[in-house]
């Protein structure tokens, strides 16, 4: 990605999962486990198409229940680097539901992002458990919801594995 695409800013989360790198793998490039999991608390994804290669294309919608009605969120993105059950990088950009980039509305609350970031998941076997860290350049260091979002996100991921493993 080029200077001009993607800020120095990112936000950095890690989590220790109780489960094999294997497994964590399969949750982060198979979209029946990818809905599970992904997003912030009170968000569901109701699509995850995931063409998981470099050059392959995700496309994801997460909802959510608002006092307005149902608020959708759609992500577009390329996978550009991968090596399994170790390293997964894609873009991600805000979307419609067709996979056409748009911007994030400026409503003043934030600071400005720019339309494409990079998320880095990097996982490590440690003594059967995974350590999990992701990078997601692009996002303000100091931007907290996303942070948090993540956080939340993992702490479903945490759970779900739970579902798996036991049954």
């Amino acid at each position: 990605m080029s200077d001009s695409t993607i800020s120095k800013d990112a936000i950095v989360v890690e989590r220790i999962i109780d489960a094999p790198v294997e497994l964590v793998w399969r949750l982060w490039t198979q979209p029946e486990h990818f809905k599970n999991w992904y997003g912030p608390q009170g968000f569901r994804v109701f699509v995850a198409e995931m063409d998981v290669r470099v050059g392959g294309r995700h496309l994801f919608c997460m909802e959510t229940d608002t006092p307005d009605g149902t608020m959708k969120m759609w992500l577009v993105g390329e996978y550009t680097e991968i090596v399994p059950n170790k390293r997964l990088v894609y873009t991600d950009s805000p979307s419609d539901e067709n996979g056409r980039l748009v911007p994030l509305p400026a409503d003043g609350t934030a600071e400005a992002q720019p339309l494409i970031t990079e998320v880095t998941v990097l996982l490590e076997d440690v003594g059967g458990r995974t350590r999990m860290t992701v990078t997601h350049a692009g996002v303000p260091s100091d931007a907290g919801g996303a942070s948090e979002g993540w956080e939340q996100a993992f702490t479903k991921l945490a759970s779900y594995v739970k579902t798996i493993t036991t049954a």
